[in-house]
C-alpha cells in the first residue's frame, strides 16, 4: 500500500507540473503558474528516487498508476466524467502495474 500511495503522489506531482503550463498556454492564465509547475516537476523527480526498486521497473509500473491518476484528475479537476472505456483502460494499466511491482522476488 505504501508503494502504491508513493506512486499516486508521484503521479499527482507530475500531472500538476504539466497541467499548470497547460493553463498558461491554452487557457490564457498567468505565466506565474510556471513557478509552481517547476516546483511540482522537481518534486516529481525527487519522488521517483524514493521508490524501492530498480529505476526501469519503477518507470514501467509508474505508467499504470499515472494512467489511473490522470483519469481521476480528468473527473476531479477537469469536470469530465470518465467513460466505461476510460475506467477499463485504467483498470488494465493498474493490473499491469500490479504484475510488475508485486512479482515474486528471489
Amino acid at each position: 500500500m505504501r508503494t502504491f500511495l508513493l506512486y499516486v503522489a508521484t503521479a499527482l506531482a507530475e500531472i500538476a507540473g504539466c497541467y499548470l503550463p497547460y493553463l498558461w498556454l491554452r487557457e490564457g492564465r498567468t505565466p506565474w503558474l510556471l513557478l509552481p509547475a517547476a516546483a511540482s516537476l522537481a518534486l516529481f523527480a525527487w519522488l521517483l528516487t524514493l521508490h524501492p526498486t530498480a529505476a526501469g521497473r519503477v518507470y514501467a509500473a509508474y505508467g499504470g498508476v499515472y494512467i489511473g491518476t490522470a483519469i481521476a484528475w480528468l473527473w476531479a479537476v477537469d469536470g469530465v466524467r470518465p467513460t466505461a472505456w476510460d475506467a477499463a483502460g485504467a483498470a488494465v494499466a493498474l493490473t499491469g502495474m500490479g504484475i510488475i511491482m508485486f512479482q515474486p522476488r528471489a
